[in-house]
């Protein structure tokens, strides 16, 4: 079954004459000069930069996300009776690290707790906290759990929030 033919004329006879509109090419998006091309090498060189300094900070602290591992791991075990040294020696091998071995290896008792109060905006270890990691180390005698939270907490505020030396 088939179609009956269309008439020559088909459809409105006012439109007999209608040529169809041919559409535009498509717009490019590219910039078209030079200064659109120079802006956006500038752009680009701030990014490599931005990531490059973002990377050169993120290894510069590797040896702070060590330090704060380690102190959560001496979280687990309050009934450790060397967790005062344990606590200053992850402090110390952290300080020696970030500053000269000729500032930080000889401390201990108050001028290691001062130094390390110094290198914070607030200092961590103040008052009786100050005076336990002076002085615990070398009595051996057990502390309250409460004690060696306040601590820890004390030792992660340091590692986290000390001003190491300027690099860049």
């Amino acid at each position: 079954m088939s179609a009956p033919p269309l008439p020559e004329i088909f459809g409105n006879y006012t439109l007999q004459d209608f040529v169809e509109v041919i559409s535009p090419d498509s717009i490019s998006w590219l910039p078209q000069t030079a200064g659109w091309r120079w802006l956006a090498a500038g752009f680009l060189l701030l990014a490599l930069r931005y990531a490059w300094r973002t990377a050169c900070h993120w290894y510069r602290n590797r040896y702070r996300r060590e330090a704060v591992k380690q102190l959560h791991e001496m979280s687990n075990n309050y009934d450790s009776p060397e967790f005062l040294t344990d606590l200053n020696r992850v402090l110390k091998i952290t300080a020696l690290v970030a500053y000269s071995r000729k500032k930080v290896a000889r401390l201990s008792g108050e001028h290691w707790v001062n130094f390390l109060n110094r290198q914070c905006d607030t200092p961590p270890f103040s008052g009786e906290l100050g005076l336990l990691l002076a002085t615990a180390t070398y009595r051996q005698q057990p502390m309250q759990q409460s004690l060696q939270e306040q601590l820890l907490e004390a030792g992660l505020a340091w590692v986290e929030k000390h001003r190491g030396p300027e690099l860049v």
